[in-house]
């Protein structure tokens, strides 16, 4: 398989870690090679929070470079948008929940809020594959990452991974009403 790059934003207490982490497990149940390294040093003063993950054969590192990403995945707007326009590779995709984490500059009134028309005429511009998520009924808004990780499944944006393998990752990873929680809603969303 060739090098599938994927590059996941969001802001500090989102989830990317664990979203990051059930998807490169889930590629480990598939028996796919994978890579991935995350960054959390500025997740406490309201800065980016990213991974890295490179799925296929012949891959030495996990970084994932500028303009080579095949999926972005991020979990609000502001980062959407940052992600796409710095990571996203020609004919890539980009994956966000929408929701806005107003990063510092807009709450000072020094930046617009990201809307979703800019990410929707970036990906129309920039002729890539767009999926917003967005779900009002969540049991808590916690739980945002795992909606974002149904509609990669459900639209299979991660060649070779299936539900059973994200399943199989979050049993690896949480335990209890956690775990029970979440694939409730992993379900639920899929069906």
């Amino acid at each position: 398989m060739k090098a599938f790059n994927i590059y996941l934003s969001g802001v500090g207490g989102q989830g990317i870690g664990l979203i990051s982490e059930i998807i490169l497990r889930a590629a480990d149940h598939a028996g796919l090679n994978a890579l991935g390294v995350d960054t959390h040093g500025l997740a406490q003063r309201g800065g980016i929070v990213s991974s890295h993950i490179r799925i296929g054969e012949n891959i030495h590192s996990p970084l994932v470079s500028k303009h080579s990403a095949n999926l972005v995945i991020s979990l609000e707007r502001h980062e959407a948008l940052r992600a796409a326009a710095d990571y996203l590779a020609a004919a890539g995709t980009l994956v966000y929940y929408d929701t806005s984490w107003q990063p510092l500059p807009v709450r000072l009134k020094k930046a617009a809020e990201i809307k979703v028309e800019q990410i929707e005429e970036f990906c129309r511009k920039g002729s890539f594959k767009l999926y917003a998520v967005h779900h009002a009924d969540l049991p808590d808004p916690r739980m945002q990452n795992i909606a974002l990780l149904a509609g990669i499944c459900k639209n299979a944006l991660v060649s070779g991974l299936n539900a059973d393998n994200y399943r199989a990752a979050m049993h690896d990873l949480m335990g209890g009403r956690m775990l029970q929680g979440n694939l409730d809603l992993f379900d639920r969303l899929l069906a």
